[in-house]
């Protein structure tokens, strides 16, 4: 099995250690692109559908021109072919802005290795601290220019966020509104548990919408949750019977601790990752 897969657009199969973006690509200059994370699993791509509608909505707010989901259909099972089915993979799908000297858009999809830390977290759970993020809840619909709800390729701050924390002795962040509502984490969606509801922070307060979480309430009712969509304080997660950060490679990872506090361990915890594994496996699974 390759360490790693390369496919174009134009559905070639490319050497993934040989070089191919050029040096001047808008993606690296100026962080100009869109992208989606998929686990591969079993030979094959997980919520597919989902997160091609994300990119198109990403490509959209960006200006970027509208992705053909047929190509990318087509590149995205080609990878996950090629990737095989010993192990877990991260694919990722890329679409930039393309070259600075050039007049077309640079696309390709890219599988990886799931990292180490993430089969870790899922079976441990996480520490977690909470870090301003720095604007106010209705910032996305005052100034759409700043992008909120695009999953763009410009993950400086995300990144900055989670060293942070990591040189504080905590595994992640959630981020807070300066009106101290919860957004989000860097990499995941935060869900919580009370009593048999789920409930996510509105995707209106400029959080990105995660697909993993879409899927997730998607199936949650035929296991008797509630799914709602709710303004949240970190006290909220303090007082919840179980929190989660829910993304598409990691799945779901309980908070263990949230700001140096210990939260006990949820009794729907087994539940709770049975029915994420459920909504990956759907074919109506649509972070």
């Amino acid at each position: 099995m390759p360490d790693r897969v390369l496919v174009t657009l134009d559905h070639e199969v490319l050497d993934a250690d040989a070089p191919f973006l050029h040096a001047d690509d808008l993606a690296v200059v100026r962080g100009d692109g869109v992208f989606e994370t998929l686990l591969v699993r079993d030979g094959r791509a997980r919520v597919v559908e989902g997160h091609l509608s994300r990119l198109v909505l990403s490509a959209r707010a960006l200006g970027l021109p509208a992705p053909v989901l047929d190509d990318w259909r087509l590149a995205i099972e080609m990878a996950a072919e090629e990737w095989g089915t010993e192990k877990e993979g991260a694919l990722r799908l890329v679409l930039t802005r393309g070259r600075e000297s050039g007049d077309k858009p640079t696309a390709f999809v890219m599988v990886g290795p799931v990292a180490d830390r993430v089969r870790q977290v899922r079976e441990s759970g996480l520490s977690v601290m909470t870090l301003e993020r720095g604007f106010s809840v209705d910032l996305s619909a005052r100034a759409p220019w700043q992008l909120l709800g695009a999953k763009t390729l410009s993950y400086a701050t995300n990144m900055a966020a989670l060293r942070y924390a990591a040189n504080l002795g905590a595994d992640d962040v959630i981020f807070v509104s300066s009106e101290g509502n919860v957004l989000e984490g860097p990499r995941s969606t935060v869900v919580i548990v009370r009593d048999r509801t789920l409930i996510t922070p509105p995707p209106a307060q400029g959080i990105l919408m995660g697909t993993t979480q879409r899927a997730l309430f998607d199936v949650a009712g035929s296991a008797r949750f509630d799914c709602r969509y709710e303004t949240l304080r970190p006290a909220d997660l303090i007082a919840a019977d179980g929190v989660w950060m829910v993304s598409s490679v990691t799945l779901a990872a309980r908070v263990h601790t949230l700001d140096g506090l210990a939260l006990p361990e949820p009794k729907v915890s087994e539940e709770f990752a049975e029915l994420v594994e459920r909504a990956i496996d759907s074919d109506s699974a649509g972070r």
